[in-house]
């Protein structure tokens, strides 16, 4: 693929051998985007697992010290007696059993994050197959699913976010835009880090973080020396 004549000069302020410290990837990530938006950087990290296997799966949430950017738009699937909890708490969208034969009939999903109550589970099973494959489905291991619908709601606001592996082993997760600080990026960096190892399978061997990559959107990647991370 060929890349425009401002990525290839870019691309020349990056060494492609050495491993940057986080302090300097954060400032080259912010000095290679000049997109006129507030470009995502995004952290992308090779892990040494075998994603055939099911108890090598790494997956977690973590609330960011820093915004990763606007605030993500909310359904909660919700018994009608909770229905205003919810709002309160700052759902986008609320409902129970008409919501989902709607979404069930229109196919349509026109929200970021879906949160659910227990007693909403079975409901939701008629629209697996639409939030399913867009990893919408609500989950007790992203808690998504609760019986405190106001924390769940909250957190999401507040920025938390669900990562997991890919089917080729990465984790691919935005840590901040280019209007935050060097610093910031860097915090927000060591924070995913920290919950990737936290959730390290016991099956995994050898080098479990084998590489952290750090670009900003259309920009070139930076590798990081992943000993220098907290």
């Amino acid at each position: 693929m060929a890349h425009s004549k401002r990525y290839n000069e870019l691309k020349k302020l990056v060494d492609p051998k050495k491993l940057y410290t986080p302090e300097e990837a954060a400032e080259l990530a912010k000095k290679t985007s000049t997109t006129k938006f507030d470009a995502s950087i995004e952290v992308h990290i090779n892990l040494g697992i075998d994603v055939k296997k099911g108890d090598q799966q790494v997956r977690s949430t973590i609330i960011f010290p820093h915004s990763i950017g606007k605030a993500k738009k909310v359904i909660a699937f919700v018994p009608a007696d909770k229905e205003k909890d919810a709002k309160d708490a700052g759902a986008d969208i609320v409902g129970g059993e008409e919501l989902i034969a709607e979404i069930a009939s229109s196919g349509k999903i026109n929200f970021e994050v879906a949160v659910a109550t227990p007693d909403m589970m079975p409901k939701l099973a008629k629209v697996a197959k639409i939030l399913g494959p867009s990893g919408l489905m609500p989950n007790p291991k992203t808690d998504t699913v609760g019986t405190n619908i106001k924390k769940m709601i909250e957190d999401v606001k507040k920025g938390k976010v669900a990562f997991k592996n890919d089917a080729t082993g990465n984790i691919h997760q935005s840590v901040g835009k280019a209007s935050l600080s060097p610093k910031e990026i860097v915090e927000n960096l060591n924070v995913l880090i920290d919950a990737v190892r936290k959730v390290k399978p016991a099956a995994s061997k050898g080098t479990y973080i084998n590489s952290v990559t750090l670009a900003s959107t259309m920009g070139p990647g930076i590798k990081v020396d992943p000993a220098k991370l907290a």
